[in-house]
């Protein structure tokens, strides 16, 4: 097995996740990279990783792109929604793109906002919209039937088509109403179940990572990566 190569794009346009998979992938690799944020135009396409002394040549090296590519998700699965951003991406740049999509599962409302979990309250909503949504979905629902878990997966992709995909996931409740103020998303109100009944957002970063579901899928990625992928 090899180390994930540099350079790379992250397939994403949220700059709190990409925050979150540099820090997850500076740890994984163990060494330090850097990030740029590659647009088109006005529309974000995603942040370029690079080692720190390598950034400039690989900013150089990429096509100057006069549309964002389409990667809306439409995808049934997470799986599938990680598989389109990568490939929009990737291709568009001509460089190894990593993507995920992560969803929530929560057994009280049958695996629900699942897939939808960024777009559960609509298009364009905000962290907060989404879990005040979820948290009215639950209203009267008991502390013990709130269990439920967060899922990544991610999509590395060459563009030659050579693919890893991992998943990571980690068990859960969802609390009665948020509490903390790191991370984003649903991290206010997912209590790990490892985590003796705090949640995400009362964790530091560190914390987070070592049993997060993007952080069991980050590691996993690593520990994967193939030596004829990319060859």
């Amino acid at each position: 097995m090899t180390e994930l190569r540099l350079p790379l794009v992250l397939a994403t346009g949220n700059p709190d996740k990409a925050r979150e998979l540099c820090e997850l992938l500076t740890d994984a690799l163990d060494r330090p990279i850097a990030a740029w944020a590659v647009t088109a135009g006005a529309d974000s396409v995603g942040f370029l990783v690079a080692r720190p002394d390598d950034l400039p040549a690989a900013i150089a090296a990429l096509p100057e792109l006069a549309t964002a590519p389409d990667v809306e998700e439409t995808g049934s699965t997470l799986e599938e929604n990680a598989r389109i951003k990568a490939r929009g991406v990737g291709d568009a740049l001509g460089i190894l793109a990593v993507a995920d999509d992560t969803g929530l599962e929560v057994d009280a409302l049958g695996g629900a906002p699942g897939v939808r979990a960024a777009r559960y309250a609509g298009e364009n909503v905000t962290y907060a919209e989404n879990v005040e949504k979820l948290l009215a979905e639950l209203r009267g629902v008991d502390t013990d039937a709130r269990t439920a878990r967060f899922a990544t997966v991610v999509v590395a992709r060459e563009p030659s088509g050579a693919e890893v995909v991992v998943r990571g996931e980690v068990e859960g409740r969802i609390a009665l109403a948020p509490r903390g103020r790191s991370g984003f998303g649903y991290d206010p109100v997912f209590e790990p179940t490892e985590a003796g009944g705090r949640t995400f957002a009362e964790m530091d970063a560190g914390e987070k990572h070592a049993i997060s579901h993007r952080g069991r899928a980050l590691r996993a990625l690593v520990a994967r990566w193939q030596p004829e992928v990319g060859a």
